[in-house]
């Protein structure tokens, strides 16, 4: 089954708060974080057409940025 995939910062504050939202709402999640592999940097880009996080990419292939109105 496809689970959401969040794409993120390890020092983003919005990162941080979505990551715990996620979490406190029993979401199961795939958590890329970009500094860990500069590829995912190109995922964002390819996938939001900008280069912010977080990025979500859920299940049906709908791409989000941001979360809950914010940027990281």
């Amino acid at each position: 089954m496809a689970k959401l995939i969040m794409y993120s910062l390890a020092t983003c504050p919005t990162c941080e708060r979505a990551r715990n939202a996620l979490r406190e709402r029993g979401v199961d999640f795939e958590e890329r974080i970009v500094d860990d592999n500069p590829e995912w940097w190109d995922d964002v880009f390819r996938l939001s057409g900008q280069d912010t996080v977080p990025v979500f990419v859920h299940p049906d292939g709908r791409v989000e940025v941001g979360f809950e109105g914010e940027l990281g």
